[in-house]
């Protein structure tokens, strides 16, 4: 199969490296464009583009998906099939450019948690269970017929970080088995049931603030869905505060929003139950356990 790939950060590496790998040939990948980062203004590539160019594949970075310029590149390639990794969302009058069409690998078992941020949202709330879903894509996002699933079991330890680092290598395997189907004309499509759908937004400040007033067990999950990226927070006496880790204690018994410490230990009391911080970064300071900010620093002063 002569295979386009579009992708930008970590996650969707894994599934280049993996398609580049087998027998199929990755004619180009469609990436983000360079940024200029940092004091310095130092550009940057994305991790695509960085593995692309490793292995000498051709770089497209289009600032438009619909700049005509573009389309035309891609239609003169004359690829097979489009593979959608973590990318924007493509028009009508890209996807539809491959005789094979064009599939997504999406972090989730779709119809749940449609939009940007499926892999934080299971953990928001608390799910024991996600999965990766393929499927070819429609001109609605996320709402095309699906190829395969995977399910994948949420470890009551796991965070943003572990789960992404799961479902990036479960749905590299997954992909290139669809990719396999395509190729041999196996695929049974499956439509999605728009009733169990439910949404996956973004990530906003607001979504990251904590609120004491919830109970310990959901801003425990608000934790670990937006650790260590972009991480949850809380503002005393108007300095903000990152928390990373955490966990859902009964003692001591205390009254919402109320600070407990000893010499190594903080607890705050939440609308139902209490919680124990385990890592925290003041602002402006490094990340660090409760043990060592509490040589240094104190919630109670």
């Amino acid at each position: 199969m002569k295979i386009v790939f579009f992708g930008t950060p970590d996650f969707a590496v894994t599934s280049l490296s993996k398609i580049f790998e087998s027998h199929h040939k990755i004619n180009a990948v469609v990436t983000a464009p360079d940024k200029e980062r940092g004091r310095g203004r130092k550009v940057s590539v994305t991790p695509i583009k960085e593995y692309a160019l490793s292995k000498n594949i051709p770089v497209l970075q289009p600032e438009k998906l619909k700049d005509e310029k573009f389309i035309e590149e891609l239609k003169q390639i004359e690829a097979d099939l489009f593979v959608i990794v973590a990318f924007r969302i493509l028009p009508i009058e890209v996807f539809t450019i491959p005789g094979y069409g064009s599939i997504n690998l999406h972090g989730s078992l779709l119809p749940k948690y449609r939009g940007a941020a499926p892999i934080q949202w299971a953990l928001i709330n608390g799910d024991k269970e996600t999965g990766v879903t393929t499927f070819f894509l429609k001109e609605k996002v996320d709402t095309g017929n699906m190829i395969l699933q995977e399910k994948i079991t949420v470890d009551p330890e796991d965070n943003f970080e572990t789960l992404h680092d799961k479902m990036k290598n479960v749905g590299a395997e997954v992909l290139l088995k669809t990719i396999s189907l395509i190729e041999q004309g196996e695929v049974d499509e499956q439509p999605q049931d728009d009733s169990l759908a439910s949404p996956a937004p973004k990530i906003t400040k607001e979504i990251c603030k904590i609120e004491w007033t919830q109970p310990a067990v959901d801003i425990h999950n608000l934790i670990r869905g937006l650790s260590p990226y972009p991480g949850a927070f809380f503002i005393k006496d108007d300095k903000q505060y990152k928390v990373y880790k955490s966990k859902v204690v009964d003692e001591p018994g205390l009254q919402t929003a109320e600070i407990y410490e000893d010499k190594k230990e903080i607890f705050i009391g939440c609308g139902k139950g209490t919680l124990q911080l385990l890592e925290i970064q003041p602002e402006g300071r490094k990340r660090m356990t409760t043990d060592e900010f509490l040589r240094g620093y104190s919630l109670l002063k």
